[in-house]
């Protein structure tokens, strides 16, 4: 397969961050092109079948090894589409630095950078010549944004082989939003003999140009919750005859605030959300039963252990105070992202090497979750957020909002940070 792409040629003495430097703006085009065309075509978690084949295209006309994760189609999706066939992906980059392997062939060092692919059910109002052309799904969180830019960091890090002292892992992760994509990727074996990993976010309350990669906690415990309440209907105009089950729910929303307002120390962060509230069956009819979904986001494990607790006990008493009947579900999502300190110091060098030190932001953290935690279960990492706040070019709003968008002047520095860390680890 022919590769239509030029790679400038880099001279054996050129300092790494001035390669990647040079190999970063040669390709900016092309990741600008990349970013646009997943954003055209998102697709949902665990269903990125096109996406998948478009990003084994390009590492195929590069000549990177890779291998398609073949996983089981989650229960939930069963109904959805008969044709899942796994779409998580997972490249090598060998180094061909003299100590990169033993003798027998095992690689010096290991380590990972990860990607997700995924897109969310948000009907695009962007107007943008590029918006998505798949209806009610648009790339409104940067996922697009990641591909493109891990896409020429491969590119990057596939050119300066010979300064790799090791092997670069690169996954391609699927379903980062419904939170089932790293336990996947992790169960085909994506961090076998891996030492560190790498992740990043675009993220639009850090200012373009900057990148933050503090250590420690840097994102939230993600969990979900259903609480179902059993009443009894009865006529519209007779509510004294029954339970109404949608005034109960109300209380409990209500009520359920009470646990960040007065029961959580201040210096506390925790969010409850209820995210959907349904019930009833005719405008005449008082509701018989009715339930809530909802996230709880905290940031330690003492305060989400107890927030859980918490939300059913406050739950429950409402629903029983009123006479009606209840039941309480707990998912457990993904745990906090805390970076490693020694992996976040060599971001913060990486950073200050390829964009210089007023790249660095100080970011104190998002209440938002991400399932990068899973991987950081298992070996230390860093997830750095790639700033993309600039009014300027319409990039003001918030992840998750119709009306998404970035800055991407950031793009090639995405790609620089993620190959010089990795070079870096490496070294």
């Amino acid at each position: 397969m022919t590769d239509p792409i030029s790679t400038p040629a880099i001279d054996a003495s050129t300092p790494t961050p001035d390669a990647i430097r040079a190999l970063a703006a040669s390709y900016e085009q092309q990741i600008v092109e990349w970013r646009r065309h997943f954003h055209r075509h998102p697709e949902l978690g665990a269903h990125e079948v096109h996406t998948s084949e478009f990003i084994r295209a390009e590492l195929a006309r590069i000549g990177v090894p890779y291998r398609l994760v073949r996983g089981e189609r989650p229960q939930r999706f069963q109904q959805e589409r008969t044709d899942f066939i796994g779409t998580g992906i997972i490249a090598t980059i060998a180094g061909t630095a003299p100590d990169a392997y033993d003798d027998n062939g095992t690689p010096t060092h290991r380590i990972a950078l990860r990607t997700d692919m995924d897109a969310l059910r948000v009907q695009e109002r962007t107007e943008l010549a590029f918006a998505s052309e798949a209806e009610g799904l648009m790339h409104a969180c940067g996922h697009d944004c990641h591909m493109a830019m891990m896409l020429g960091a491969v590119r990057v890090l596939w050119a300066l082989r010979d300064r790799l002292h090791g092997e670069v892992r690169v996954i391609f992760q699927p379903a980062e939003e419904i939170s089932i994509g790293a336990r996947d990727m992790i169960a085909a074996g994506a961090l076998d003999g891996v030492e560190a990993i790498y992740g990043a976010h675009i993220w639009s309350e850090v200012d373009a140009g900057t990148v933050s990669c503090q250590p420690g906690p840097r994102m939230a415990n993600t969990d979900w919750f259903r609480i179902d309440i059993q009443g009894a209907s009865a006529h519209g105009s007779m509510p004294h005859k029954g339970v109404d089950a949608i005034v109960i729910a109300c209380k409990i929303v209500d009520s359920l605030q009470v646990l960040v307002s007065r029961d959580t120390s201040p210096f506390e962060p925790i969010v409850v959300t209820v995210g959907e509230i349904h019930g009833g069956t005719a405008r005449n009819i008082m509701a018989g039963s009715s339930y809530l979904t909802g996230t709880l986001r905290t940031w330690h494990k003492s305060s989400r252990k107890n927030a859980i607790e918490e939300i059913d006990r406050i739950s429950r008493k409402v629903a029983h105070a009123f006479g009606a009947e209840y039941n309480f579900t707990f998912e457990a999502g993904n745990p906090n992202v805390v970076n490693d300190a020694r992996c976040s110091e060599i971001a913060g060098s990486a950073v200050e090497k390829v964009l210089g030190a007023d790249a660095l932001a100080t970011y104190e953290g998002t209440l938002a979750g991400e399932d990068f935690a899973e991987y950081l279960q298992i070996v230390p990492g860093v997830f750095a957020f790639i700033g993309t706040r600039n009014p300027a070019v319409g990039a003001k709003f918030p992840q998750h909002s119709c009306y998404y968008t970035i800055d991407e002047s950031v793009l090639a520095k995405g790609t620089m940070v993620a190959a010089q860390w990795a070079c870096d680890m490496l070294a």
